[in-house]
C-alpha cells in the first residue's frame, strides 16, 4: 500500500511558523501507518531491522508465509522514507520490487477482513496460482475456500491445474461473463425501447399510411404479377386448342371462379359495395337521334363593322 506523495512545504525562517497544511499532512501520515501497524504490526512498535529479519525468514517458507512477508513490506513501504523502501527490497531482502508489489498485494487481499478467516485455507494453494486468484472477488474467493466455485473451479481443480490452465480458465471465464452481461444489456435496451414505443402517442394517420405502405411493399407487386400472368396462359391454352383441339375452358372458368370466390368472400365479410361501373357510353357510336341532331342557329348582336374603301 504506497504512501501517498505530499507537496513541499516552506517554513518561514524567520519565525518558525509552521503552515497548517502540512500539520494537516503530517496527520493524515502518521494515521495511516498506525492503521497498517494495526493490521499487520502483531501489537509490536515499527522496527526496520525486526521488520527485515522477519520478512526474510517467511519467504522461505510456505504460501502461507509469503502473506506474513507481504505484511512486513506493507509496513515497511508505509514507514520508511520515499526511496528508502526499494533499497531495502534490493540490498536487504534480494527481491525485484515488482515482486515486492504483488507479494503486498496478496497480503492485503487475501488478509482483508473478508478473507482474512478464509486465508489458512486459501495459501495451501501454490503462491503463483494465489496470485491468479487475486484479481477474483473476494466474495467468490470466500466461496471458494468454504467449498465453493470460482469460474466453476473447485479448490481442488485449482490445485491440480497449472498455473497457464488456470490464468486461461480466469480469462474465459470473464470472458463469458462479460459476454453475458452485454447480451442482457442488450436485451433490456430493446425491452425498454419496447415499452416505450407501446406507451409513446402516435399520430393514428402515420400508422395506417404505414400499414398501407407496408402491405402495398409486400403484396400489391406479387398480385399484379399474378394477374398479369393470366393473359399469356390463358393464351397457350388456347393455342393449344386450336393445335390439338382440347379444350381447356373449365380450366380457366374454374380458375376464374376461384378468384371471384375469394373475391365475394371478402366482400361479404368486411361488407364492401361493389363499385358502380363507370358512365362510357359517351364513348359508343352515335345514335340515330345523335346523327339527325342539327345545331341551332344562333343569332349574334356583332355589330357589323363597315369597310371604307380608301382610295
Amino acid at each position: 500500500m504506497a504512501r501517498r506523495p505530499t507537496e513541499m512545504q516552506i517554513v518561514d525562517n524567520h519565525d518558525g511558523v509552521v503552515p497548517d497544511s502540512l500539520h494537516v499532512d503530517l496527520n493524515e501520515i502518521t494515521r495511516h501507518r498506525m492503521e497498517i501497524m494495526e493490521q499487520f504490526g502483531e501489537g509490536l512498535p515499527y522496527e526496520r531491522a525486526r521488520i527485515v529479519h522477519e520478512a526474510r525468514f517467511y519467504m522461505s517458507q510456505s504460501t502461507e508465509a509469503m502473506l506474513e512477508v507481504g505484511k512486513r513490506l506493507t509496513i515497511l513501504k508505509e514507514c520508511e522514507p520515499h526511496g528508502e523502501f526499494e533499497r531495502i527490497v534490493r540490498n536487504n531482502l534480494g527481491i525485484p520490487e515488482r515482486t515486492a508489489q504483488r507479494i503486498m498485494q496478496a497480503a492485503i487481499k487475501f488478509l482483508s477482513p473478508t478473507l482474512e478467516s478464509k486465508a489458512p485455507t486459501l495459501a495451501l494453494l501454490d503462491k503463483s496460482k494465489l496470485f491468479e486468484l487475486m484479481t477474483e472477488d473476494d466474495e467468490e474467493l470466500a466461496e471458494l475456500a468454504e467449498g465453493g466455485t470460482v469460474a466453476g473451479l473447485t479448490l481442488d481443480d485449482i490445485d491440480r491445474m497449472s498455473v497457464r490452465e488456470l490464468r486461461k480458465a480466469l480469462r474465459e471465464s470473464k470472458e463469458d461473463l462479460a459476454a453475458s452481461r452485454k447480451l442482457n444489456a442488450e436485451k433490456s435496451q430493446e425491452i425498454n425501447e419496447l415499452k416505450e414505443t407501446r406507451f409513446r402517442t402516435v399520430d393514428p394517420d402515420v400508422v395506417i399510411q404505414k400499414l398501407i405502405q407496408e402491405f402495398g411493399e409486400k403484396h400489391e407487386k406479387s398480385l399484379r404479377t399474378f394477374i398479369g400472368a393470366l393473359p399469356d396462359f390463358f393464351q397457350r391454352l388456347e393455342n393449344d386448342y386450336n393445335i390439338r383441339g382440347v379444350s381447356h375452358t373449365g380450366l380457366m372458368a374454374g380458375l376464374l371462379h376461384d378468384i371471384e370466390r375469394e373475391i365475394a368472400s371478402l366482400r361479404a365479410q368486411f361488407d364492401i359495395p361493389e363499385m358502380a361501373a363507370p358512365d362510357t357510353s359517351w364513348n359508343d357510336d352515335p345514335s340515330e337521334e345523335d346523327e339527325n341532331f342539327q345545331m341551332p342557329e344562333l343569332k349574334t348582336t356583332t355589330r357589323s363593322l363597315e369597310t371604307r374603301d380608301d382610295d
